[in-house]
């Protein structure tokens, strides 16, 4: 009697359970994905605050021994040799993160992460100019991946925990969970969303943010002191920075891509890409006389939104940034991009009548929209670093930023999705670096 009582009981519990979820049947996903992307968003976290903290660590101690500068070639030819004899399988970087939400193969090799780590430090140890972008996203993917097997994930899983990896990267590694989502949705597809993967990406984000925050892990704040009413005239200029910022963007994509192509063709041997790159590099910096164009030039675009800098700082530190990162040095475009676009707004402001902070901060995303086509995250980013009273007016310069950069990108798997406008329909389903 007893067992037929548990059986009957048992069956009712099942039945009950069945009815449940379908009336909810969003429940079980989330559910799911909430337990993957808090297992993810914890590593990922963790992950982005030792690198914030080893880049801190990494800085200052050039900084106070600038000889170390000269030893940028040797560090390049280290960083050429690891990859060369290491790491020939991971050497796409982000690409290889982007290829892999499109047509997955292999599990991403683990070792992708300690390697772009290592030869971040040694970057900015030596004096390269470069970001924290590319580190922290690969540094995600790598991590993520390796929860395949275990949460036993199919292919098409596999590409939403790729896209939330990406998330959860950005997000915690600049403090922007929001934009960090956004961005992982955004970036290897222009012109679409997949939006069954929305609500993975936002949690892995929130979550690496929190996680980041948790081990006080530090992030820069910047000020825009005003921002003007929105009139006729504001958002002409708007649209004017704008255009300037999405030429620019392009102009940085297509020369790091060529100069990069130069160095292929003409240096055979990879380790000495980065050894002639920084050769160049450290004789330019003492050259000069200054180091405010290497690393990642977090004083300079502090400043920028202080006050009036020099109108050329945004060229010198494209054309560091390029030599650095094209001849095979490690760490992200991101960072370098926001101060170029910094400086740039900040030098549009000897010429346009908007306030030097607010120009500054559109400069900050817009060009970063315009070289990765992700002018909905860059948007978001601004809102969440500098308050949504900017908003109307960061999104006025990314979207045309967008808009003006064209069909390139600093990353050559974006594909595109839906062209820029309707004369381009040729170009939808091929890879940026195809066209």
């Amino acid at each position: 009697m007893s067992t037929r009582h548990e059986n009957s009981s048992g069956k009712k519990i099942n039945i009950q359970f069945r009815i449940f979820f379908r009336r909810y049947p969003a429940l079980p996903y989330v559910l799911k994905w909430l337990c993957i992307s808090s297992v993810i968003g914890a590593c990922i976290g963790s992950a982005s605050a030792g690198f914030l903290r080893s880049l801190d660590w990494v800085t200052n101690f050039r900084e106070n021994h600038l000889w170390l500068i000269a030893l940028l070639p040797v560090g390049g030819l280290a960083i050429g040799m690891l990859y060369h004899y290491l790491g020939k399988d991971i050497e796409p970087g982000n690409n290889l993160l982007i290829d892999t939400i499109h047509n997955p193969k292999e599990i991403i090799p683990f070792r992708m992460a300690p390697f772009v780590y290592i030869g971040t430090m040694a970057t900015h140890l030596f004096g390269g100019s470069a970001g924290r972008e590319g580190t922290a996203l690969q540094m995600a993917g790598a991590i993520a991946d390796q929860f395949c097997k275990p949460f036993r994930l199919s292919a098409g899983e596999r590409k939403i925990l790729m896209i939330s990896a990406i998330a959860a990267g950005f997000g915690s590694v600049f403090g922007t969970p929001l934009a960090g989502a956004i961005f992982g949705l955004e970036v290897f597809l222009i012109g679409r969303l997949r939006y069954d993967a929305i609500f993975p990406a936002f949690a892995a984000a929130i979550i690496a943010d929190l996680v980041t925050k948790t081990w006080k892990t530090h992030h820069t704040h910047y000020h825009i002191d005003f921002t003007p009413d929105i009139s006729i005239p504001n958002i002409m200029y708007a649209v004017i920075a704008g255009i300037a910022f999405g030429l620019c963007a392009a102009t940085f994509s297509k020369a790091i891509h060529h100069t990069s192509s130069i160095f292929r063709s003409e240096i055979k041997f990879p380790p000495f890409r980065p050894l002639i790159g920084g050769i160049i590099v450290a004789l330019a910096v003492f050259a000069i006389g200054t180091t405010k164009y290497i690393g990642l030039g977090i004083p300079i675009i502090v400043a920028s939104f202080e006050g009036q800098l020099p109108p050329y700082d945004f060229a010198l530190k494209m054309a560091f940034t390029i030599l650095t990162l094209a001849t095979g040095f490690k760490g992200g475009e991101v960072t370098p991009l926001f101060f170029i676009g910094a400086v740039l707004g900040n030098a549009l402001s000897y010429f346009l009548p908007l306030p030097t902070a607010l120009l500054a901060g559109m400069g900050f995303v817009a060009v970063f929209a315009g070289a990765t086509n992700t002018p909905l995250a860059c948007s978001i980013m601004a809102m969440e670093l500098f308050g949504s009273e900017c908003g109307v007016y960061v999104a006025i310069a990314c979207v045309v930023s967008y808009l003006f950069s064209g069909h390139n990108s600093i990353y050559g798997k974006q594909v595109i999705g839906e062209p820029k406008n309707n004369r381009f329909t040729n170009y939808q389903g091929k890879n940026i670096r195809d066209l």
